[in-house]
């Protein structure tokens, strides 16, 4: 039976993550060719073995160009086309900390690090997805970035700085056959420890039962986002099924955001 991304190559960087392993799994039930990046090699192999046959793995930095034209380079060399780039990568987001009382560096690492990952990697997949007439470049946030909400520190800047510059990009890339797609989404079940919510929110943070009630809580649909709703939305927006999609955000807050 054929997947719906059937024949497609995609890049996943941050592949060795909760959410790039998930989607990664997804995407290659549907048929891709998967290519997962990321900084440690020791978990993107954990994490191709985990998700099957066909898994190829980087190891290198996101945020430097030079590795990430060259990979983009030789993926569509060796495989004939790049389909599909998914940026994953870690921010270092500080939240819980007012911003009148944050340091200057605490705001910036999430805005730069955000944004500067997201323009090098999206910058070579457009090059290459424009030369060859057709491609999708997806990236997630919180959808902090829509509205405000006190506490969240630096993640709701960098929302919004990334998806302003997608916004931008699906302008200058969409006559050349090229998609650029979001994805908002928060709290996700399975990806949510302990460590990860006492890095982002320190002393302040809450214990992770207490955090997943408390997000469940205001949700509309009464539940946080599971993993699987993030990786089967990411595959639909990816295939040619979405292909009227591009220069704008898909929900996968299960309401914790509704616009």
């Amino acid at each position: 039976m054929s997947g719906i991304l059937d024949g497609k190559n995609a890049i996943i960087y941050g592949g060795g993550g909760s959410i790039g392993v998930g989607v990664a799994k997804a995407f290659a039930r549907e048929g891709a060719r998967v290519h997962l990046v990321g900084r440690t090699a020791e978990r993107l192999e954990v994490a191709a073995k985990d998700i099957g046959a066909g898994v190829e793995i980087a190891v290198f930095d996101a945020l430097d160009d030079q590795p990430v034209d060259q990979h983009v380079a030789e993926v569509a060399k060796r495989f004939g086309s790049v389909d599909i780039s998914f940026n994953l990568i870690t921010r270092g987001d500080v939240q819980g900390t007012p911003l009148v009382d944050m340091t200057t560096d605490d705001l910036l690492r999430a805005v730069t690090t955000g944004l500067q990952t997201n323009f090098v990697t999206a910058r070579a997949a457009a090059r290459q997805m424009m030369a060859q007439g057709f491609g999708v470049i997806l990236h997630l946030n919180s959808a902090s970035g829509a509205g405000a909400m006190p506490g969240m520190g630096s993640t709701g800047p960098a929302d919004a700085a990334t998806e302003t510059f997608m916004r931008y990009l699906a302008a200058e890339v969409g006559p050349a056959g090229v998609r650029v797609v979001g994805l908002w989404t928060a709290g996700v079940y399975e990806t949510l420890t302990q460590k990860k919510i006492d890095d982002v929110s320190g002393a302040a943070a809450p214990q992770i039962d207490a955090a997943l009630d408390m997000i469940a809580g205001m949700a509309a649909l009464r539940r946080t986002p599971r993993l699987a709703d993030v990786a089967e939305t990411a595959a639909f927006v990816a295939s040619d099924r979405a292909a009227g999609l591009t220069g704008t955000t898909v929900n996968v807050t299960c309401g914790l955001v509704l616009r």
